[in-house]
């Protein structure tokens, strides 16, 4: 369980708390924090689609479902508040990758979101204008004799991660899984985009970034990289369209705290 009113409140990035959403403006990304154990308390289910219901239904553990629900309900109330719109109404589109978004008629051309969570943390961003990614990872140990790094990176990134002393190494390669998951989820192309197909910069004291993608020298001119650190024993990032627009991260606050 994420401790969200005790651990939460040591951040790295200044978290503002509402019970409404701000206004967004075109040059602005939101984040939402939410633990999706403490929402366990709201009546979610009742806001999703058949479709939802029947997908949660694949997963094979019960805390993975209720997962999945909970934070497909809290992406409803997210975007509703925002669309001034009841979230219970709100449909999605599929790409042929699985990326959601908005249908049309609910503003699916101009209001973007990306989700992500991890060991009962979901991250949830929302943009306009602009396609955008999120990734978050709880940082479990790696072990010593672990190369998922060598499985999944490129050779530069291998070569700067082997470069770092060991207690280096688990920092590096989540902020480099992060980085990467937020790319591709922004791209919307999935898995399909092989990982070791582009570099992301691992160096640790290093803004995030995306240096080169083999095969389109221009590509990663493109697209800004941000870290982020939703808790402690958590590694984030943001990838979106562009350089011209700021972070602001938000965590709901509901009327009855």
């Amino acid at each position: 369980m994420v401790a969200m009113e005790e651990d939460l409140t040591v951040t790295y990035i200044p978290w503002r708390f509402s019970q409404d959403c701000p206004v967004l403006p075109f040059n602005e990304i939101h984040l939402w924090r939410m633990d999706l154990n403490h929402a366990y308390k709201y009546d979610l289910q009742k806001l999703l689609s058949v479709d939802e219901i029947t997908r949660s239904e694949r997963f094979h553990f019960s805390i993975d479902r209720k997962h999945f629900m909970v934070a497909r309900g809290l992406l409803r109330l997210i975007l509703g508040r925002y669309l001034n719109r009841p979230p219970n109404e709100l449909q999605f589109l599929y790409n042929a990758y699985g990326k959601p978004a908005l249908a049309d008629q609910f503003g699916g051309t101009n209001l973007r979101f990306n989700v992500s969570h991890s060991n009962g943390l979901a991250l949830y961003a929302i943009t306009t204008g602009r396609e955008v990614g999120v990734d978050v990872e709880y940082m479990r140990p790696l072990l010593p004799n672990d190369r998922i790094g060598e499985q999944f990176f490129s050779p530069r990134e291998i070569t700067v991660l082997h470069s770092l002393p060991p207690q280096g190494q688990q920092t590096a390669f989540y902020a480099g899984w992060t980085r990467k998951e937020a790319y591709i989820k922004a791209v919307g192309k999935g898995l399909s985009l092989d990982l070791d197909q582009f570099d992301v910069e691992l160096r640790p004291h290093m803004p995030a970034a995306l240096l080169s993608v083999k095969g389109d020298p221009r590509e990663a001119a493109r697209w800004t990289l941000q870290e982020v650190v939703p808790a402690p024993g958590y590694a984030g990032a943001i990838a979106a369209e562009g350089d011209d627009w700021q972070l602001k991260c938000w965590q709901w606050q509901d009327e009855s705290e």
